[in-house]
């Protein structure tokens, strides 16, 4: 069974920052293409950020670029966002998205901003 384990969320202030981390289990993650969307509350899903397997190609959203940095470590199966300099804007459910499995969703981690 596929599986992805969002941790690593809080309360921030803004200015601060946050490590994410998205266990997977159930396949091996060296094999996906992996991506971190968020969703902030009313709104619909946005996608922040794109990582590919061999971690060559990277993408960012512009409202995130040069803030986010999003990496991952094959050997444990799990993908990084690192977020600097947050703003109120960021707050959302975060979620981490593998390409090869776009149907299953983790619990999500909630990201909060605001002094």
């Amino acid at each position: 069974e596929v599986q992805l384990v969002e941790s690593g969320g809080g309360l921030v202030q803004p200015g601060g920052s946050l490590r994410l981390s998205c266990v997977a289990s159930g396949f091996n993650l060296s094999n996906s293409q992996m991506n971190w969307a968020r969703q902030a509350p009313g709104k619909g899903l946005e996608w922040v950020s794109t990582i590919r397997s061999d971690g060559r190609s990277i993408a960012y959203a512009d409202s995130v670029k040069g803030r986010f940095t999003i990496s991952r470590n094959n050997t444990v199966n799990t993908l990084y966002l690192q977020m600097n300099s947050l703003s109120p804007e960021d707050t959302a459910v975060y979620y981490c998205i593998a390409s090869s499995f776009p149907r299953t969703r983790g619990q999500g981690t909630q990201v909060t901003v605001s002094s």
